[in-house]
């Protein structure tokens, strides 16, 4: 669909809170399915709403650093080009990939400008508290997207210190390189600033799922650019436990899917997922789906389970593979106590819309 083209929202709420059998809550999801040509396979809302990427955006934050040399010159490994695209739990697994990233280029947590938060992790959290250990900005869930952007500056020999301004050359090479996977002139591209101080990019639904069905297959793209996606997509599906952590939704839907599919979520409710070459069918092209559950799914239980129903509708998922993550599909749901006190449910009047047309970004 044409850039800034959108559609109306009527469409009813995706997901639904019951308690007693009574709708108490609902969630307002829009999204677009998108395949590698730039047609609009499939919808629900507004395919063309345009809202900030946040995290879901870090893989082609990654790419210049790889198109560029950076990433091959620092000797950063597999998991590392993964945790430059990730939006980590602040283990120690994740602190010590972004340390060693860090000596690799000669630099240190304290050169890193993504501020410290309390560990996704809740047990690295507890023993943080307990142990009076300090934290850092290692444990930041942006610090392995940092580490790479520092990696990109030092390679360029740009200064080092205003690597997140977004008129610096780091920021300038990642905004070119995401309009062009995205399909979209820079001019039309709106940035804003990330919780990591990082510049973030808003672009409509069906540019984002574009970007997505490219990095899965990305023949559209230049030689430079193809390489680095593929060199993406390899790390995260080849190292979930780095792109989120154990027991969150990106890491467990990878393995469920044994690798085949690509998740990445943002704040805000914001989801994209990559489905590669052939998954649907022999010869089928790469989809790329981008969710928004428009409340901000501030508590994190909307997105998966929209994800997860459309991935089965479109046949990107078994019903084997959704039973292995119950903790993120439609379940039951209980109080402090344990009781049973309601659900959350796929709304029955949630269906794909198909489209028709097959309009394309042109």
């Amino acid at each position: 669909m044409p850039d800034g083209e959108s559609r109306s929202t009527a469409a009813p709420p995706m997901v639904e809170i019951l308690r007693a059998g009574l709708v108490e809550s609902a969630h307002l999801v829009s999204l677009a399915v998108v395949d590698s040509s730039g047609n609009l396979i499939a919808a629900w809302g507004d395919p063309g709403l345009r809202t900030y990427m946040r995290s879901s955006a870090k893989p082609f934050q990654a790419m210049p650093a790889i198109v560029e040399g950076a990433m091959d010159e620092a000797g950063f490994t597999e998991a590392e080009v993964a945790l430059m695209c990730s939006s980590h739990a602040g283990t120690d697994m994740h602190a010590d990939l972004a340390a060693g990233m860090l000596a690799k280029i000669g630099m240190s947590v304290a050169d890193l400008k993504c501020g410290i938060h309390t560990p996704y992790d809740q047990h690295t959290a507890d023993w943080l508290t307990r142990s009076g250990a300090a934290n850092s900005a290692l444990r930041n869930n942006c610090s392995g997207k940092h580490s790479g952007m520092l990696a990109l500056a030092k390679h360029l020999g740009a200064p080092l210190e205003t690597y997140l301004d977004p008129n610096h050359p780091v920021q300038q090479l990642i905004l070119e390189n995401f309009a062009r996977v995205a399909g979209l002139p820079i001019e039309s591209i709106q940035v804003g600033i990330d919780g990591c101080s990082a510049p973030n990019f808003a672009v409509p639904l069906y540019n984002a799922a574009l970007a997505y069905a490219r990095l899965m297959e990305p023949g559209a793209l230049p030689g430079p650019e193809a390489m680095a996606a593929r060199r993406v997509v390899a790390a995260m599906t080849g190292n979930p436990e780095v792109v989120s952590g154990d027991g969150r939704f990106d890491t467990e839907l990878m393995r469920a899917c044994d690798g085949r599919l690509l998740s990445k979520g943002g704040a805000e409710g914001y989801q994209c997922i990559g489905i590669p070459v052939g998954l649907l069918g022999s010869g089928g092209p790469a989809l790329g789906l981008a969710l928004k559950v428009l409340d901000g799914d501030l508590g994190h239980r909307a997105s998966a389970a929209a994800s997860l129903q459309v991935l089965e509708q479109l046949g990107a998922i078994t019903p084997r593979q959704r039973k292995m993550l119950p903790r993120f599909d439609a379940r039951e749901l209980t109080n402090l106590a344990g009781l049973p006190v309601g659900e959350l449910r796929i709304s029955p009047a949630f269906a794909l819309e198909r489209s028709s047309d097959g309009k394309r970004n042109n």
